[in-house]
Parts: structure tokens; C-alpha cells; sequence
């Protein structure tokens, strides 16, 4: 089926690369017009002409979520061009792994702010357009790091139990607003996620648990968002946990 997202209007954060530019290609794919946001304007730009090619009229955003005003105002924006935002991507976010004891806490204070409160802030900025239109659709990026809790990943995980339990208080303050919250958690992705590993030991060491799997790939992770943005408006899928086959924690 084409054009499931017919005259929706999508705003995907960290779309430069991986899963946010694999989720904005596939909305657009299935006739959603997209609004792009991350830091790389030159990644973009190109993913912009790719998303005009499919009729999907983008706006690129060049942000640094890490800051909570940013996040808001790619809403805003978004909003203001359109008209309004009907799907909301949360999916920008870092991962930092090192062990608690020798933890850089400057790295792990960026890695909240970003995982965590742009998610939160670029959300509260979407509320009040949904609510007065009852309807929109929330999606925010969590991970299996949001379920299970591994050595060298505290301050990762704790981001992402933290998406969880935020998506679920959320789906709770606004089901009766026809809001509908979606939280993915996918296992091990191929991705560039991991090169963001600032600690060397555990930097090998995720990588050599990666190269030991089939790993999911960014569009697999896509294809899960649009099955939950698709659905009739009285169905919410509230909480997706994928892991490759060959991931068993």
C-alpha cells in the first residue's frame, strides 16, 4: 500500500545518518511531508534532495539538540512552515560507554541532555499543537539498553530505562487527547552509533560483540516506525523491542 501518509507532516531528529535518515526516506516513501534535524547541514542537504525527489517537500534543520532551546525550536519551526506536526520522531541520541569508575561525567552530562531532555523539551513543544487538533503521533528512540542494564553502559542505559518510563507516563497523561506514544527499542544496529565511543576498551569490545551478529539494519528500524504510525488512530503501539536474531541480551 502507497500514500499511508498522505498530507502527514513529519519532523525525524538526528537524520543525518542511520535510523533518522532511514525512518524520513521511508515516511516519505509513503507520502509524509518531512522536516529534518540534526548538526550536519551537508548530510541534510543531501538526504533533502532524496526526500524532494519523493514529493515529500523537506525542511532541513541544522540543530544541536544537546540544547534544550533547539530542540524546541525545530518545532516550532516545523509547525510554522506546515502548518502543524503530526509525527514526531525523537530519535537523535549519542551512546557513551565506559565504566562508572572511570567515567568522563562531561561526556555523560552531553549524552543526557541529549538522550533525554531534547527528547523531552522537542515533545512538550509538540503537545499543545496536537491537543488542540486531537491528534499526532509521538515516537521516541529507546534501545534494549532501556530494558537491560549491561557493565560499562550505566550512564547509556539509565538514558534510555529514562525514554521508557517518560514515553509511558506520557501515553498516560495523553490517550484521552487521541495522542498516541510509540517507543522502539532496537538491539544491536548497524549504525555509526558506536564511533561515538570515547573509551577505547569498550569501544573494542562493543564492536567485536557487533561483528559476532547479524545486526539490524537502520531500515529495519524504519519499517518498525512506520508500522506504528500506520495503524487506524484507535490503535497505539505503545512499545516495540527488537533485537537481531543472534542478540541474546
Amino acid at each position: 500500500m502507497k500514500n499511508r501518509l498522505k498530507d502527514r507532516i513529519a519532523l525525524v531528529t538526528g537524520a543525518s545518518s542511520g535510523i533518522g535518515e532511514a525512518t524520513a526516506l521511508a515516511l516519505a516513501e509513503q507520502g509524509a511531508k518531512v522536516a529534518i534535524a540534526a548538526r550536519r547541514k551537508d548530510r541534510l542537504d543531501l538526504l533533502a534532495a532524496k526526500l524532494a525527489g519523493l514529493g515529500a517537500e523537506p525542511l532541513v534543520l541544522v540543530a544541536d539538540l544537546a540544547l534544550e532551546a533547539e530542540a524546541q525550536r525545530i518545532v516550532k519551526e516545523t509547525e510554522a512552515h506546515y502548518g502543524r506536526l503530526d509525527i514526531l520522531v525523537n530519535n537523535a541520541g549519542v551512546m557513551y560507554l565506559e565504566p562508572v569508575a572511570e567515567a568522563d561525567l562531561g561526556r555523560w552530562r552531553h549524552m543526557l541532555q541529549l538522550n533525554v531532555l531534547s527528547l523531552i523539551a522537542s515533545t512538550q513543544a509538540a503537545l499543545a499543537g496536537m491537543r488542540v487538533r486531537r491528534d499526532g503521533h509521538v515516537v521516541n528512540i529507546s534501545s534494549v539498553a532501556g530494558r537491560v542494564a549491561n557493565p560499562n553502559a550505566a550512564a547509556y542505559a539509565a538514558t534510555k530505562f529514562g525514554v521508557v518510563g517518560f514515553s509511558e507516563s506520557l501515553r498516560r497523561e495523553v490517550y484521552k487527547d487521541n495522542i498516541r506514544v510509540s517507543v522502539i527499542e532496537p538491539g544491536m544496529v548497524d549504525t555509526e552509533l558506536r564511533d561515538h565511543v570515547g573509551h577505547e576498551a569498550s569501544r573494542r569490545a562493543v564492536n567485536a560483540r557487533a561483528g559476532e551478529m547479524r545486526q539490524l539494519q537502520a531500515e529495519d528500524i524504519a519499517d518498525t516506525i512506520l508500522f506504528c504510525v500506520t495503524r487506524p488512530d484507535y490503535v497505539c503501539i505503545n512499545e516495540v523491542l527488537l533485537r537481531p536474531t543472534d542478540q541474546e541480551r
